[in-house]
């Protein structure tokens, strides 16, 4: 025990230095991390880091599924739904097939069934990689949407896909209508369950005295609930948690104080750096006992055919990829879509996009070592050791080359009409006016008489000289007798400002993670007023 505490703190350590390198040469993260797991793997104080087959799900993918779910837009997805929808099961499923054809006709002895199996573990690509890596280049904002939508819904269609395929393998029987009528019921019952346990949590937060604290514990159980009942009755635990983390992200102000969303964003953003750093030093430190796994001789068999599949998989996803520009473009002149006419230069950004990672890793380590009959597990190593090579392959080219190519082909369109910070001053303009309107309205004779009160409309009144180009701004007043007046009003303004964020939610010309900022802000102005507030009343 006292060794793995030092294994794991020094592998936490390596992970902030390796990320804190990446930053400062603006590399993406993934790339680096697996570099590193590689060089660790050769000192004896790592050869023996393993983690059970059955623990690798349950470990990783709860929480990192909740957290993408919960920093997604619902606007957004909604937006291009049919785009991410047919990339997360269609193409996932196209993919799934296409590797399992290409595997079991390529390498002898790999039955349909295993390819199956490795067709669903390397089939969805990682938005975390893609996302550390395009964050530091110029692109439209509808290709990181499409990537983090993708990524959230084809981890749970290409996980069922492999769950088939294992239990196929397992027992060596597979009937098609069977396995058809259970894929929907296990993807049905999976939202349904993920849907109704979101709903206890929902009124657990709302109804019952919680705290701080308490409401980030639950936020933190949450997932594993959703995952482990789900699993309990042999539905989709993924799914689950999708679709309970979208149910409570979109309702995060109706049940959250502002306080908890504060510190919550802060424990879940670390929660899940950590994890994916874990991840990502686990494939390097993996991959030299993979290739022990092989036995002599068949470590070059093992890399020519990781390159053909990895191959296969890049031109699946492209040809999949300018595929849907031309269905697009026809299915356009019939149904409403989001982009009648989308560009050629989004579809090649998105296609060499597919870097694999966090879930094809998991999977990929969570196959048995044995069957049900006691036999080993056929080619578990060899699986082990495509999986591997595909995420390194599509990391090191597809990451390294993805920040050039964007250069390359210099996308000048945009998503919205107005600029990010031109679309920040009008939301501070509005909500500037809109505490105007209130004071003017509703406290006239407040704000005259009351210093502090006073003091909002100056700030307002400076606020919204100031954007619009002219005026100065002013010290507020302060007055202890009169902070009670204050603190009512600020709330009230805060509030109402609050409600108009929520609006703007509705209308296409705002970029939900704007939005979210300034509502971010709104909830640092509630706390910074409430502990000047506390601390007078002491």
């Amino acid at each position: 025990m006292h060794q793995l505490i030092i294994q794991y703190a020094i592998l936490l350590l390596v992970i902030l230095s390796v990320v804190m390198l990446a930053r400062k040469i603006k590399v993406a993260y993934p790339i680096l991390l697996v570099i590193s797991g590689l060089l660790l793997s050769t000192f004896a104080l790592f050869n023996d880091i393993e983690i059970e087959p059955e623990l690798i799900f349950l470990i990783f993918l709860p929480p990192l599924l909740y957290e993408a779910a919960w920093n997604i837009s619902w606007k957004d997805l909604w937006k291009w739904r049919r785009v991410i929808g047919s990339f997360a099961f269609i193409i996932v499923l196209l993919t799934s097939t296409v590797v399992a054809i290409v595997s079991s006709v390529l390498i002898p002895g790999f039955t349909l069934s295993l390819g199956f199996l490795l067709g669903g573990i390397i089939s969805p690509p990682d938005a975390v990689s893609a996302s550390a890596i395009i964050k530091n280049v110029s692109v439209p904002k509808r290709l990181s949407i499409l990537l983090e939508g993708e990524s959230l819904l084809n981890d749970a269609s290409s996980l069922i896909v492999f769950r088939f395929a294992l239990a196929a393998v397992m027992t060596g029987t597979f009937v098609f209508t069977q396995a058809a009528g259970d894929f929907f019921i296990v993807i049905i019952m999976g939202i349904l369950t993920g849907l109704i346990i979101a709903i206890c949590f929902y009124f657990i937060h709302k109804y019952l005295p919680t705290t701080t604290n308490i409401d980030i514990i639950l936020t933190l159980l949450s997932p594993y609930v959703m995952y482990i009942v789900a699993e309990e009755f042999h539905f989709s635990g993924v799914l689950s948690v999708v679709s309970g983390g979208l149910f409570l992200s979109v309702r995060r102000d109706n049940f959250l104080s502002h306080r908890s969303r504060l510190q919550g964003i802060n424990v879940w953003e670390a929660v899940a750096f950590v994890l994916n750093g874990f991840v990502f030093l686990l494939i390097g430190l993996e991959l030299p006992v993979v290739i022990k796994g092989l036995g002599q001789g068949g470590l070059v068999l093992a890399i020519g055919y990781s390159a053909v599949i990895s191959l296969v998989l890049i031109l699946t996803r492209l040809g999949c990829a300018f595929g849907a520009v031309y269905f697009t473009r026809f299915i356009s002149r019939y149904i409403k879509t989001a982009d009648a006419n989308p560009s050629w230069k989004i579809s090649l950004l998105f296609g060499w996009s597919g870097m694999r990672g966090v879930v094809s890793l998991a999977a990929a380590l969570s196959i048995p070592l044995t069957l049900q009959s006691g036999d080993l597990f056929p080619q578990r190593n060899l699986i082990l050791f495509i999986t591997f090579s595909v995420i390194v392959v599509t990391l090191l080219l597809q990451g390294i080359t993805l920040p050039a190519l964007v250069k390359w082909v210099n996308i000048t369109e945009t998503d919205y009409m107005l600029t990010p910070a031109n679309q920040i001053n009008v939301m501070k303009q509005r909500l500037a006016q809109l505490s105007l309107n209130i004071l003017n309205e509703q406290y006239p004779e407040l704000h005259s008489a009351n210093g502090l009160v006073k003091a909002i409309r100056i700030r307002m009144d400076s606020e919204l000289a100031l954007l619009s180009g002219q005026g100065d701004n002013m010290d507020p007043i302060t007055d202890q007798s009169l902070y009670r007046d204050y603190v009512a009003v600020h709330h009230e303004l805060i509030a109402a400002q609050r409600r108009l964020l929520k609006k703007l939610r509705n209308n296409e010309q705002f970029d939900e993670g704007l939005l979210r900022n300034q509502l971010d802000l709104l909830d640092l102005e509630e706390e910074r007023l409430q502990r000047q507030f506390s601390q007078r009343e002491e």
